[in-house]
């Protein structure tokens, strides 16, 4: 400590350093944290679309299940009609 200098001066000084390299080195995490933000930005992406091409394909095969279930259900009743002797509506 210099002669002009006080312990707060020195204390300001010895702080202002801390500052200096903790910002630094939080720059240098944010730099590598982008960079992995970026790699998994990409595979989030993929991701996205895989899932909505999957809900595409999930809605299809509702439709094509309620489609199946109505044919079953006009079947069933044919061959109820059938068995009992009666004519058959068709819709």
């Amino acid at each position: 400590m210099s002669t002009g200098e006080s312990t707060l001066d020195l204390a300001a000084r010895r702080l202002e350093g801390a500052l200096a390299a903790l910002e630094q080195r939080l720059a240098a995490r944010g730099r590598s944290a982008g960079d992995e933000a970026g790699l998994f930005g990409s595979e989030r992406d993929e991701l996205a679309a895989e899932l909505d091409k999957a809900r595409t394909r999930e809605a299809a095969l509702e439709a094509a299940g309620a489609e199946a279930s109505a044919a079953l259900g006009r079947a069933i009743s044919e061959i109820k009609a059938a068995l009992n002797g009666q004519a058959v509506v068709q819709e």
